[in-house]
């Protein structure tokens, strides 16, 4: 099957939503969320102002549905994998999120960063995060993963699943950090992230301590 034949051509209302949230996405990862205006991601879009409100409450909305729609589906990958806890291999299924989750943090770390700058927008963005959608929400799913496995004998039963989870997830952060602080985010491709991925999640299944036997 066909990527048209997957997806229609989008028209109308859907066009012009799809191309308010290409503009944000563009402006934000360069400018940042604070010193980008509505107005300009309007104008970006080819569309008024007030085009854009018809399908947007305001810029904060634009930027969740940005990482959601735009940015590689961290939050898709993260919710399914409890529900493949026996299926496959576990390696496989945390290579594939470390993989997914270093892509997201780069993509969108440059858009959020500038959050920081502004308390009050913070303070506004945190307020409007609908529940369950939150930055602490993959770390979560990945915990809920590993304890999943454990029950199935799969993954040691004495393993902190929730600070796994976090050392996995804070790994793929740190890389996307470093990427974009020393510009190598444009040089790493496919094959870095996935040796990445696999040194990552050896680590993690493997443990670091020396066998004492």
């Amino acid at each position: 099957m066909t990527d048209d034949a997957a997806a229609p051509a989008l028209t109308g209302g859907a066009l012009t939503r799809s191309r308010i949230l290409d503009a944000a996405a563009r402006l934000m990862s360069t400018a940042g969320i604070v010193r980008t205006t509505t107005k300009e991601i309007a104008r970006a879009a080819g569309c008024s102002e007030a085009a854009l409100y018809k399908h947007f409450r305001d810029k904060e909305e634009i930027f969740v549905r940005v990482l959601h729609e735009r940015a590689p589906r961290l939050a898709q990958a993260v919710t399914e994998l409890p529900g493949r806890a026996g299926d496959g291999e576990v390696a496989g299924h945390l290579r594939e999120v470390v993989g997914i989750a270093v892509r997201f943090y780069r993509e969108s770390f440059p858009m959020a960063a500038s959050l920081f700058a502004s308390p009050e927008l913070l303070a506004a963005h945190r307020r409007k995060l609908v529940p369950g959608t939150g930055p602490e929400v993959p770390t979560r799913h990945l915990a809920d993963y590993l304890r999943a496995e454990q029950h199935l004998g799969r993954v040691a039963a004495d393993v902190d699943a929730d600070a796994a989870a976090t050392l996995l997830i804070g790994a793929c952060f740190h890389r996307a950090f470093l990427d974009l602080f020393f510009d190598a985010a444009a040089t790493s491709g496919p094959q870095d992230d996935e040796r990445f991925a696999a040194g990552i999640v050896r680590a993690a299944l493997g443990g670091i301590a020396a066998d004492q036997h």
